[in-house]
């Protein structure tokens, strides 16, 4: 018998490896549920039940990603339906900070519309459908928006139209956003700006 070449690792292969905990978690619930089960229903009934059991599970992130895609794009009133009391943020602001003055609702609420203070008509879109994995989840996103004026050192005329990326890794806790890290690409906003 000759051994089978092993293929280097792609992107697909990698995502896939992502997402493998949480299909493993599916699966060892789905069999404790199973063995432990002594009602007289047939297995197709447990494997119907599991399975929207696990959409069900699939779909709240996903609300809540829809949900903090909305706050960020203004909808202020989403914050305390997502957002835990305690939550915390970890990024590198551009005043230097990283990010641990902003806790819970409020801190977040405020700085959102700092942000949307300099950029009113900022929108977010998608741009990487996210990644779900147990309690973490990462999303890819593009922001574009008029610049209003006011950003320190800044050239760019009130008007200029800016557009950026980034990346936002949430982590959940009894149905809300606890932790917080983002990293978005401040070069291409600051150069757009002109504040280089």
């Amino acid at each position: 018998m000759t051994a089978t070449p092993t293929t280097p690792t792609t992107p697909r292969r990698h995502r896939a490896r992502l997402l493998v905990p949480a299909a493993i978690a599916v699966l060892a619930f789905t069999a404790t549920t199973a063995a432990a089960d002594t009602s007289p229903t047939t297995g197709a009934e447990r494997t119907a039940t599991t399975t929207h059991d696990h959409r069900a599970a699939e779909r709240k992130p996903k609300a809540m990603l829809d949900a903090w895609l909305r706050l960020w794009n203004g909808d202020l009133a989403q914050a305390p339906g997502i957002i835990s009391p305690g939550f915390r943020v970890h990024a590198a602001l551009l005043d230097g900070g990283d990010g641990s003055s902003i806790r819970g609702v409020d801190g977040l609420v405020a700085w959102i519309g700092q942000t949307r203070a300099a950029f009113r008509d900022l929108r977010f879109t998608i741009e990487v459908p996210p990644l779900v994995d147990g309690r973490y989840a990462s999303v890819r996103w593009t922001a574009t928006g008029t610049y209003a004026g006011g950003f320190p050192g800044a050239k760019a005329q009130p008007g200029t139209v800016v557009s950026f990326t980034g990346t936002d890794t949430l982590r959940m806790r009894d149905g809300k956003f606890a932790e917080y890290w983002v990293n978005s690409d401040t070069l291409s906003l600051l150069t757009q700006l002109q504040a280089l």
